[in-house]
Formats: structure tokens, C-alpha cells, sequence
């Protein structure tokens, strides 16, 4: 099946990025060649396993890779086709204008709150600093936008709260804190990765609502990083499927679900729960596990793991990898025979 196009205006392109770690034991790709693009009013959702390079491609964006790991290829190009396009794989992590990018163009929605939060300090200090950092605001402006943010997230009596510590709050609410630090720059650009993987169902499904919401209002371009199908089914409007540092599949939410083109999205499908199922039915697991990265298996990646491989072919050489902006998958079984023979 032809890969289809796929239209609107694109905040942040992301082109075949590489990012490798060094080390004793050699060289490990993190990264191998991710390409999508981010557009503006639109979630992607990202999914796959841990060790998929989810978290590390959202690092990569805002240049905060931990050592020794570093950015070895591509581009990552915010605004692209602009005049005020700018590739941040080219910017020094530490100089002014990837810190003004960072927080301010994009902003962060960590998994767990206390990683962006300090127990030291209320999380109105927090949201001041990181609102003037972005913002040529005085003291007393700034503490009255952190007011504003709080009350945009749905935190109760915001002009209390903000005289909080995080340790005085509840996940919810703390989360609903990190979403104002992540809004205080008034980026374009949120990455949120994991955002709700600590919270009750409850506070999730509130959590993903205010994301929604906040979108919506601000025409925010979304990348939801998770491991949860169901999540992807309720906000993405395009998914990329990542295994072992690459897009294996990228498509429409809707497509992906009715007619998933890659066996690996085939059998994370397969391993989600369904209230059709008869009592006690197992759950569909996948064999095996995701291989370290240092240890990648030649040819197709998923090949050791694939119940629907070809034969030799998806051993000796990898799938031609999906083209930036289009639907498909990278599977010898997605691609027309001619490329495949």
C-alpha cells in the first residue's frame, strides 16, 4: 500500500535525527534516523515500548540529552519553510537562544511533577522564575500571571495555592502545576511526555482534558509521548509508533486503529484490554522484549519478535523507514513489491 499525504501548516520537523551514546562498551543508537513533523492546533501521539527512544527524541527537541549521549545527525527544524526557521539541532545546548527556546517556543510536561518541581521553594516562586525568564515582566507582573496560569490550569483559589509547596498538594494538582510551568513561556510547542501515567483514572481523564481544553484555546502543536493505547485513542489526531529508535508507523488516529499497517502496532493493539472479551481471557502479550540498543538486531529491528515476517529479506536489510508527512509503515509488508523485491 502507497504511503498518502498528509497537509497543514508544520510548527517543528523533525528529520531523520539521530542521537547516539558512547561509552566502554561502544557506541549505542538511541535514535536511528526519526522523522514527523509537529503541526500547530494538532496532537501526535507517540507510542512503544520503554527503550522505544520516546523520551529521548522529546530531550533531543529541547537539547537536553544527558551525557554522554549526543545528537550525531539530522535536523530539527522549528518553523520550517519560514523566514524565522531555525534548526535546533544546530544551536549550542546551553547558548541564549536555545535557552529562550526552551520553556518559552517549547515547553515540557514531565511524567512526574516532583522531577520539575522543588520541595524547597512554593510553586508560586517557581512559576515567577520561570515566567520572568521568558518575559520582561517585574516581580509583581509576574506573580500576578502565575495567579492567571494557576487559574487556567483548574487549580482552586490561585492567589492561596500559590503560596504552596509541592509537597502540599496532590498529584493532580501538582501535575496541574507542571502544566503552568510548561505554559509559562507561552510556547507554541508542548511536549508532555508521560503526563499522566502517576495519576488515578479519574484525575487522568481530567488531566487530559485540560490538555484539550488548553490546546484548543491557545492552537497549541502537541506531542503526547505515553505507552497507553487508550490515551492515544481519545487525544492524538496522528500517531507515530517508535520501535527501537525509529518510526515504524505513522498515521491518522482513526486509520491507525481501523487498518494498522505494521505488525508491532498490530500487536500492541491486540494487547489492549476489550470489554468484548469473554471472562477471564488472557491478555495478547508480545514475546520477547525490546532489545538493547546496543545490540540491534540486523535487518528489520522487530524481525526476532514478528510473527508475520517474510523470510530472509526481513533479516538481511531494514524496511525503507516512512517518508516525512506521509502514512504508512516501515514493513517489507507495506511496501509496494517492487521496492520490497
Amino acid at each position: 500500500m502507497l504511503p498518502t499525504p498528509m497537509a497543514e501548516r508544520v510548527s517543528l520537523a523533525i528529520r531523520d535525527l539521530a542521537v547516539q551514546f558512547e561509552s566502554e562498551q561502544g557506541v549505542v543508537r538511541a535514535l536511528d534516523g526519526v522523522s514527523f513533523d509537529l503541526h500547530a492546533g494538532r496532537t501526535l501521539g507517540v507510542v512503544g515500548e520503554s527503550g522505544c527512544g520516546k523520551s529521548v527524541t522529546a530531550r533531543s527537541i529541547l537539547r537536553i540529552v544527558d551525557r554522554p549521549g549526543r545528537i550525531t545527525g539530522g535536523r530539527m527544524l522549528l518553523d520550517p519553510g519560514t523566514d524565522g526557521e531555525v534548526d535546533l539541532a544546530t544551536l549550542d545546548p546551553e547558548s541564549r537562544p536555545m535557552r529562550a527556546i526552551r520553556g518559552g517556543r517549547v515547553g515540557l510536561i514531565f511524567q512526574e511533577p516532583m522531577t520539575a518541581l522543588s520541595m524547597h521553594y512554593t510553586v508560586g516562586n517557581q512559576i515567577i522564575e520561570a515566567v520572568r525568564q521568558h518575559n520582561d515582566l517585574s516581580k509583581s507582573a509576574a506573580r500576578d500571571r502565575a495567579v492567571e496560569l494557576l487559574r487556567e490550569v483548574g487549580i482552586p483559589r490561585p492567589e492561596a495555592r500559590i503560596a504552596s509547596y509541592p509537597f502540599e498538594l496532590s498529584g493532580g494538582l501538582r501535575q496541574r502545576v507542571g502544566i503552568a510551568m510548561a505554559l509559562a513561556g507561552d510556547p507554541d510547542i508542548v511536549i508532555a511526555d508521560e503526563p499522566t501515567t502517576a495519576l488515578d483514572v479519574t484525575t487522568q481523564a481530567q488531566i487530559l482534558a485540560l490538555l484539550r481544553r488548553l490546546q484548543a484555546e491557545k492552537n497549541i502543536a502537541l506531542m503526547l509521548i505515553t505507552h497507553d493505547m487508550g490515551v492515544i485513542a481519545e487525544m492524538a489526531d496522528e500517531v507515530a509508533v517508535m520501535y527501537l529508535g525509529r518510526v515504524v508507523e505513522f498515521a491518522p488516529v482513526t486509520e491507525l486503529f481501523a487498518a494498522p499497517r505494521h505488525p508491532y502496532t498490530r500487536a500492541l493493539l491486540r494487547a489492549v484490554p476489550s470489554i468484548l472479551a469473554a471472562p477471564r481471557q488472557r491478555l495478547s502479550t508480545i514475546g520477547g522484549a525490546v532489545p538493547h540498543p546496543g545490540q540491534r538486531p540486523s535487518g528489520c529491528a522487530y524481525h526476532p519478535r514478528c510473527g508475520e515476517r517474510l523470510g530472509a529479506i526481513c533479516m538481511e536489510r531494514p524496511p525503507a523507514p516512512v517518508p516525512p508527512g506521509m502514512t504508512g509503515a516501515s514493513c517489507f509488508r507495506d511496501e509496494p513489491q517492487e521496492r520490497a523485491a
